[in-house]
């Protein structure tokens, strides 16, 4: 995977845990340093635990599955895509987010921007040419710059951004996995 596709996965993968803090700035009061720091952390740690997790977990079953491997990886990445240009288009009201940033409640946050982060790490096992290592620090340095950045936004615009953000995540991802399919069935060496 090169540079600029681990960029867009990064990218793609810190949409959800931008969006929840856009909310998180759009409920603070005053938005400080330390406060877009916090979420930062949280959420860059965590879409980089994820995605090692999801490697080890993938390693270990990847010589039964070598041979639809790549459908393995279109499907979770569209999967994960779909659900999310799905839930940033629905018309049901979000719970609104206060501004605690406790452990529990960060911890809960953390985890379920994450999941999609999960299985991600899963499709690395099956792409060889992954440096685990610099992926799972790219994602969760981009997640945390997006995060940190989204405290801010939100408290500065508030909702404006939130759902276009999901969207454009969601989209990355859908042709990420697109294109791995396309790369594995040799159907984009023969167009270029």
């Amino acid at each position: 995977m090169g540079i600029i596709e681990l960029f867009l996965l990064a990218v793609g993968l810190s949409m959800d845990a931008f969006a929840v803090s856009v909310c998180k700035g759009l409920a603070m009061k005053k938005c400080t340093i330390k406060k877009a720091m916090t979420c930062g952390i949280w959420f860059g740690g965590f879409q980089a635990l994820m995605p090692a997790i999801g490697y080890l977990l993938g390693s270990r079953f990847e010589q039964y599955i070598t041979a639809v491997d790549h459908w393995i990886t279109f499907t979770l990445l569209g999967f994960i895509g779909v659900s999310m240009v799905m839930e940033a288009c629905s018309k049901k009201e979000e719970e609104q987010l206060d501004e605690s940033l406790d452990i529990k409640t960060m911890f809960l946050l953390a985890v379920a921007t994450s999941i999609d982060a999960l299985a991600v790490g899963i499709t690395f096992a099956f792409l060889p040419d992954t440096n685990v290592p610099v992926a799972v620090f790219f994602i969760g340095a981009i997640t945390f710059l997006l995060s940190t950045l989204g405290v801010k936004i939100g408290n500065v615009f508030g909702e404006r951004y939130k759902k276009k953000a999901e969207i454009t995540g969601g989209v990355i991802l859908i042709l990420l996995g697109t294109k791995i399919l396309l790369e594995h069935l040799g159907i984009l060496a023969s167009l270029f």
